[in-house]
């Protein structure tokens, strides 16, 4: 029904007849000739309708906001002064000798040229009309285009793209569950899997060597920005690799796609320990367009009478660090009051200060309530901070899990607050995990995921498990962890051995992941691979605040559909043919009887 897309149009095109079809996007009437913005998924073009074409100018006139047309018109250059260099199409406009139309449409909820103004609930409630928005067409064009480069490299590497099920059994990923009641096998249910990890590792068992997936996951967590409960990975495994092997194939990867799709040439990116992360920026996925760091104090603060401080510097699991502020002096007293109030959203108790005014006049050139408790050490503690005159120090102590967690969010907050920013983009590898982590259930916790591979032999792990390593890498971008993945245990004794620590015995193992452990007895290869979070990485390359934002159908912060108005409840019939009973229905029939 076209000859063009609206936003193709461009002065090459100049007195040629070209058909158009898509949506009024703006309609104005000068003096009797009509003008309409017509649009469709590759831009916005001018039309121009004279009164001389009779049957046309009068479909125009009775055309409104997002009806749907099809314009037949020559293309010509547009008078001078009414050029606009702002749109692609703003040198032409089209000439209609045909207007039809083909849809009318209903007063939008709201206009698509103001959507700043409207909330977020009302752009999902009308998902339809909120994607015809340029900005939000731009996105997913984008998106597409990631996904399109992400397939001609891998497959460019060998890698096969093979789908794996959707309906499986749960097994212990780190999140709850989706659960499918089975009709056929009563009682018993389906789960949606949080990720393909057991598929894909079978099929590095089957010898297929190099697969690769743009798979739909699922998960039942609580939502930030950055979470859906359906979610899309960039999946992918190989045989007979190290994990230096998987890290350059990835970050080739990531920057051959940062190159074509934005042309942008990202650095190698660096490699940093787990340790040192947490140590110098109190993340795992730390920010390195921001120059600030943490800095350790324990040692000087052990004999201090502030008990605030010298109590976490002697715990065992302790930890007093500082955050230096270059220039933040300058702050006020309510800024540095709402900065507590959110490091109190992260478990910290208070948030201690010191503004350095002139360190030349000793105690008399810092302004801070804490200073009289630490005079025996406070220029030590100024000169191992590194702190100048002009310089804010904030101050972290309580459990080491409180005080990162406290000072890497501040760090950031403070990043964005003051505009620190250093660089567009700060690649990084985070490497050397712990492989375990005790979060204060009854039994340890794998740090990545029960199939991850220690760096060490089974008697090593056995006699020290807090202490092992493991080999999984992370990929992080702008402090946004991109993906995640390791090199996968392929020996059926050390899997025991790691099951062993996390307290998942025979019985239990058999249950949960038997088919896996049965594999591992017929010759699995070493294999590894990595799972990239494809919402995430398109999130940060056009620039959106949400993951939301490019999705074309997501889900609210509670985990619902407004547009669909799901969850929803369904009839009695459907439940009766699951074998399901409410419990509240339940309640409800046994109170009547």
């Amino acid at each position: 029904m076209r000859s063009h897309y609206c936003g193709q149009l461009n002065e090459t095109l100049v007195d040629q007849t070209v058909t158009l079809c898509g949506w009024v996007h703006r309609r104005r009437d000068h003096g009797g000739v009509i003008f309409l913005d017509m649009r469709d998924r590759d831009g916005i073009a001018q039309v121009v309708v004279d009164p001389d074409t009779a049957e046309a100018f009068a479909n125009a006139d009775s055309a409104r906001n997002e009806y749907v047309l099809r314009i037949v018109g020559r293309v010509r250059l547009r008078p001078e002064g009414t050029q606009n260099a702002k749109m692609p199409t703003g040198l032409i406009e089209v000439l209609a000798s045909e207007v039809e139309v083909l849809n009318s449409a209903v007063t939008p909820p709201f206009q698509l040229d103001e959507h700043g103004k409207v909330g977020e609930e009302v752009r999902l409630k009308h998902r339809y009309i909120d994607l015809r928005r340029p900005e939000m067409v731009d996105k997913l064009r984008l998106r597409s285009r990631i996904t399109h480069s992400v397939r001609a490299f891998l497959e460019g590497q060998g890698f096969l793209d093979i789908e794996t099920p959707v309906l499986t059994r749960a097994t212990p990923e780190g999140a709850r569950d989706y659960l499918v009641p089975s009709r056929t096998h009563p009682g018993s249910f389906f789960a949606l899997p949080q990720s393909p990890q057991l598929f894909k590792q079978l099929l590095m068992v089957s010898g297929f060597d190099r697969y690769y997936q743009i798979a739909k996951c699922f998960r039942d967590e609580d939502l930030r920005a950055d979470r859906q409960p359906e979610f899309t990975q960039i999946d992918l495994e190989a045989s007979f690799v190290t994990e230096d092997d998987i890290m350059a194939i990835t970050e080739s990867m990531v920057r051959q796609l940062f190159q074509d799709v934005l042309d942008v040439e990202l650095p190698v990116f660096p490699r940093m320990s787990w340790d040192e992360a947490m140590s110098r920026y109190g993340s795992d996925k730390p920010d390195l367009r921001i120059p600030l760091m943490l800095t350790d104090v324990d040692d000087l603060m052990k004999q201090v009478d502030f008990k605030v401080f010298s109590g976490p510097a002697n715990a065992e699991d302790g930890r007093v660090a500082a955050l230096k502020v270059p220039n933040g002096a300058g702050l006020s007293r309510k800024e540095i009051d709402e900065y507590t109030r959110f490091v109190g959203i992260y478990g910290a108790k208070g948030l201690a200060w010191i503004k350095v005014n002139d360190r030349s006049k000793g105690l008399e050139g810092l302004q801070s309530p804490i200073v009289k408790f630490m005079e025996n050490v406070v220029e030590e503690l100024l000169d191992r901070i590194g702190a100048e005159d002009g310089d804010l120090v904030f101050f972290g102590a309580d459990n080491a899990r409180i005080v990162n967690e406290a000072l890497g969010a501040l760090r950031v907050k403070l990043g964005e607050d003051l505009n620190l920013y250093t660089r567009d983009w700060a690649p990084l590898w985070v490497v050397d995990f712990p492989m375990f982590e005790d979060d204060g259930s009854a039994r340890m916790q794998a740090l990545h995921h029960p199939f991850t591979a220690p760096a060490c032999d089974v008697e090593t792990l056995k006699a020290d498990p807090v202490a092992a390593l493991s080999r999984a890498y992370d990929m992080v971008l702008n402090g946004t962890e991109l993906g995640g993945g390791s090199i996968r245990i392929h020996d059926r004794g050390m899997q025991s051995a790691v099951l062993e620590v996390l307290g998942i015995g025979e019985e239990e193992a058999r249950e949960k992941f038997g088919f896996l452990l049965d594999a591992l007895q017929y010759g699995a290869p070493p294999h590894g691979g990595l799972a990239f979070g494809l919402d995430r990485l398109v999130m940060l390359m056009t620039g959106a605040r949400s993951i939301r934002e490019v999705i074309a159908f997501p889900k609210t912060q509670s985990a619902a559909c407004l547009m669909t108005d799901a969850p929803s409840e369904v009839d009695a019939e459907q439940l009766k043919e699951l074998n399901i009973r409410l419990r509240q229905k339940a309640k409800a029939e046994t109170a009547g009887e």
